[in-house]
């Protein structure tokens, strides 16, 4: 298992970038309009990691994995037969790749395929 994207949704997008540049020394980029104008940072090992404002008035602040995955549909109907409510089936994400989360005991999980 490896993480392809690792997003911090947050209220004050300046402020986390600041603190992840400083604690950790990453460099973020303008935000991009096909993660939700979230600004992107290059990680360890290729991750990317996304912070990003709320899309929506019901959306808290969360930082949530996506895990890569070969087969997005084979993953999130396992994650549907384990009980999961699919937040966000599916989706095709500009020239990123398609993603999906998925609730299960209250976790957040995000599904990348690239």
């Amino acid at each position: 298992m490896s993480v392809h994207y690792l997003e911090f949704v947050c209220r004050d997008v300046s402020k986390q970038c600041d603190v992840l540049k400083e604690s950790h020394g990453l460099s973020f980029g303008p935000g991009v309009p096909d993660l939700g104008n979230a600004r992107i940072a290059q990680g360890a090992g290729g991750i990317k990691i996304g912070v990003r404002a709320p899309l929506a008035d019901h959306e808290n602040p969360t930082v949530r994995s996506y895990l890569s995955v070969d087969d997005i549909a084979l993953a999130v109907d396992a994650a549907e037969r384990a009980g999961a409510v699919i937040a966000y089936p599916p989706t095709q994400q500009g020239e990123t790749g398609t993603w999906a989360i998925y609730i299960l005991d209250g976790l957040q999980v995000g599904l990348w395929q690239a």
